[in-house]
């Protein structure tokens, strides 16, 4: 097994001396179809780091700065963003480019080139876990995009500022078949981008939707600068409460707001990365990617926190906090009516970037798997993203529903793409499908922080998901 493993490695050396592609990898699909690719360095990362920015940036990444020690938690956060975004997301866009396939075809590699019998069929069996993985919590997400283009529009006719009962207006709609028309024009939105290919719909849509996220919000952040009592807001967020690092909850949920935040779950980074070109470096694609989504978290948090605080509301978490809490804080400031439209659009930019990579797990698998067109597989999964998702339409059953996968199953899917690259595959591998693209070679630390550190860390993930009742 050993001497397959080297023999592989050497291949691919070979391969990328005379500027072929390394035999792990394919150009092409199930049938010798053609594997599309992205166009350029700049819209994957685009892509990645749409895939990375969400709801959790936005109701989570500013609630928890400001409950576990304004600044100060900060320090515990940055320090899990660099471990795991120099670790985990190299790994799994490293891994998905060698194999050239999503997760099922990737474990399925990495078996074979351990040289296990029937090591093919053993990897793909495994796979499905981080790909049914991120189809279901796909199809819980695309409740919440409904949710945001309910808003969207309502914001756009004036009925959200007419509104006297926020909550009960939420309530309406986040109820059994509450939201039923906006939750298929969500999910059409997504799957007709998504229709048009890699290249052409989703690398594209990334490229316009992310800058203008970033803009948008940053609109939004300088006119809440302006809102009296604002400053106490910053205050609390900026100001250090230093006691809070010495409470391993701050530790605890700062790791788990790194790690979901980066996307880590064995499966869409590592979709997005076997679209990837060999010349890519994807060392310094998973950099952008970590400081990029780190910028969306600190912007909202700047949003969120001064303008909760200028209007005498309380900071919580989840859906109360955009759909309830910022609703009401937008009907009570001046021009709030042209914010709230502001907000919910780059609301819906986020979600449907989010949506399109956790969607993309089971239409890549579809389509590699199965032999099934593009067209195919984006149908299969259309279907069963409305079968399931409607009956998820009420708060509760969403919110349950999330909170099983992402404890139970996400966490899962990214320690078994990490136990499959870092340890299935030949010792050295990793390190060296890392290196492709880079001028400079990476040091030693590289095998020592992926095989070990990184490892442990998703165990970790697992087991404190399941004790705290979820972490991210």
């Amino acid at each position: 097994m050993a001497n397959r493993g080297d023999n592989i490695i050497a291949e691919e050396a070979r391969a990328m001396e005379v500027g072929e592609e390394p035999t792990a990898a394919g150009n092409t699909g199930r049938g010798g179809r053609k594997r599309d690719t992205w166009a350029t360095h700049t819209g994957f990362i685009l892509a990645c780091v749409g895939s990375a920015v969400g709801m959790a940036n936005i109701w989570l990444f500013p609630y928890r700065v400001a409950q576990l020690g304004g600044a100060a938690f900060l320090i515990p956060y940055l320090i899990f963003v660099a471990l795991l975004g120099f670790t985990g997301v190299i790994g799994e866009m490293a891994f998905g480019r060698a194999m050239g396939t999503g997760p099922m075809g990737a474990f399925g590699r990495a078996m074979e080139m351990r040289g296990v019998k029937g090591g093919s069929r053993i990897g793909k069996i495994i796979g499905l876990i981080p790909t049914l993985g991120s189809l279901a919590i796909a199809i819980g997400y695309a409740v919440v995009l409904g949710w945001a283009c309910h808003y969207l529009f309502s914001s756009l006719s004036g009925e959200l500022m007419a509104q006297t009962d926020m909550g009960a207006f939420f309530g309406g709609i986040a109820s059994d078949f509450g939201n039923v028309g906006f939750h298929l024009l969500g999910l059409a939105i997504t799957f007709g981008i998504m229709i048009l290919g890699v290249s052409r719909g989703i690398e594209r849509v990334n490229k316009v939707l992310m800058p203008l996220f970033f803009v948008l919000f940053v609109i939004i952040a300088i006119r809440v600068a302006t809102l009296p009592g604002a400053d106490a807001g910053y205050m609390y967020l900026l100001v250090p409460r230093w006691e809070a690092l010495l409470n391993p909850t701050t530790w605890v949920y700062a790791l788990g707001q790194a790690f979901f935040s980066l996307s880590l779950a064995g499966c869409g980074t590592l979709v997005y990365g076997s679209y990837l070109k060999k010349d890519v470096d994807v060392v310094d694609a998973a950099k952008n990617v970590a400081i990029f989504d780190t910028i969306a978290g600190l912007v909202a948090a700047c949003v969120v926190v001064p303008a909760v605080f200028a209007f005498g509301l309380d900071v919580s978490s989840g859906p109360p906090l955009l759909f309830i809490t910022l609703a009401q804080v937008f009907q009570e400031m001046p021009f709030g009516g042209i914010f709230a439209i502001i907000l919910f659009v780059a609301v819906v930019f986020a979600a449907i970037t989010s949506l399109m990579n956790l969607f993309e797990a089971p239409v890549e698998a579809l389509q590699e798997q199965a032999g099934l067109s593009r067209v195919a597989s984006v149908a299969v999964v259309a279907v069963l993203a409305v079968a399931v998702g409607l009956f998820l339409e009420n708060g509760s059953s969403v919110s349950d529903w999330m909170d099983v996968i992402s404890i139970y199953v996400i966490p899962v899917g990214a320690f078994l793409a990490a136990i499959m690259f870092f340890w299935v595959c030949p010792r050295g591998f990793a390190k060296q499908q890392a290196e492709l693209g880079r001028a400079k070679p990476l040091g030693p630390w590289f095998n020592v922080f992926t095989r070990y550190v990184f490892v442990g860390i998703t165990a970790l993930v697992i087991v404190l998901g399941i004790f705290y009742g979820g972490i991210g």
